[in-house]
């Protein structure tokens, strides 16, 4: 395949059909760093109200900077993947120390949760850096166009993708070596919205004609799909238990893998001499490859027990409260 026409005919098909996500509405590096970090395992619909909630209690470097890990937890309560929001703060202090966002790859990945695939992503848009960005969606458009048999998780397959990528579009005509960031949005919304996992629009693709996959009639099968274990299934039941208008409720320890520091309600099962138990409904979550069924029963207790406090309600919108209690209290019809 010549270097040009596959690059042309997607920066043109991209200028039609992006689109209009408010971060792709800047070029400023702190707004494109936030929606990068909150894209990661996460889909765009669920990002948008978070971003927008994000940015207007932390609207720069500085404000986030200077926020606490309950601030901020707070604002990502709900986001998941916690250890996201503790690697965004820890970077943002040492980029506000530092004076200034650095513009150049090696430096962007010496920063706390910034692998290769944001440094890329951040030097380009943000900055110009002719570098490509190689998300899961561009993978898979690439590895269909070049009908790549390997698995795009392996270091080989994926140097051939880059490499290819990178011929296409910065290796070639001046103007698409202009427009980094474009070229490599470009790629990954074909793979959000038309080259899609499992049934790709191949006639509404501009690559089409080009694609190698699509000509031999395996674009079902490229790339290959790594086989998945089957999810752990896991039943609890959490207890809603208030008391003169405060609920009961524990934080997790510093010292605690997962959710660190958030608030969460009581399993029923800890619960020693809780009376009047009655079955509120459930909800299904689901947490990597565990996938949780929460039966929610609400009751008295008479003493508190140990490791748990009386929280009011008015402080819950601004402590790092855990999903899984949010869900219970919608459930309830006493949101949090």
């Amino acid at each position: 395949m010549r270097t040009g026409p596959f690059a042309a005919v997607l920066l043109r098909w991209y200028s039609r059909n992006a689109r209009d996500l408010p971060w792709r509405r800047t070029r400023d590096p702190y707004r494109i760093w936030i929606s990068e970090i909150m894209l990661q395992q996460t889909r765009v619909e669920t990002v948008i109200p978070y971003y927008a909630r994000f940015l207007r209690k932390f609207p720069s470097l500085n404000a986030l900077a200077r926020a606490d890990d309950d601030e901020l937890l707070a604002c990502w309560s709900g986001l998941g993947y916690y250890a996201r929001a503790r690697n965004l703060l820890r970077a943002a202090r040492l980029i506000a120390g530092r004076g200034g966002f650095p513009r150049d790859y090696r430096q962007l990945l010496e920063l706390p949760g910034v692998g290769p695939y944001t440094a890329a992503a951040l030097a380009s848009i943000a900055f110009g850096v002719p570098r490509v960005a190689l998300d899961g969606n561009m993978a898979r458009v690439l590895a269909r166009v070049t009908a790549e048999p390997g698995d795009v998780r392996s270091p080989g397959t994926r140097k051939r993708l880059l490499d290819f990528a990178q011929r296409e579009f910065f290796d070639g005509l001046p103007a698409h070596r202009a427009h980094p960031g474009i070229s490599n949005q470009a790629l990954m919304e074909l793979g959000a919205t038309v080259c899609v996992p499992r049934a790709p629009a191949c006639p509404l693709c501009p690559l089409e004609t080009l694609c190698q996959a699509r000509q031999l009639g395996r674009e079902r099968e490229i790339p290959p799909k790594p086989g998945r274990a089957e999810p752990e299934r896991v039943e609890q039941t959490l207890a809603v238990v208030r008391r003169n208008g405060r609920l009961l409720l524990a934080r997790r320890g510093a010292g605690q893998a997962q959710l660190a520091g958030f608030w969460e309600l009581p399993e029923a099962g800890r619960l020693r001499g809780l009376k009047d138990a009655e079955c509120a409904g459930s909800f299904r979550h689901s947490i990597t490859r565990r996938r949780y069924r929460f039966t929610v029963v609400t009751g008295r207790l008479a003493r508190t027990p140990p490791g748990f406090e009386w929280v009011a309600a008015a402080e819950l919108e601004r402590l790092p409260l855990a999903t899984t209690a949010r869900k219970a209290l919608r459930l309830l019809g006493r949101g949090a």
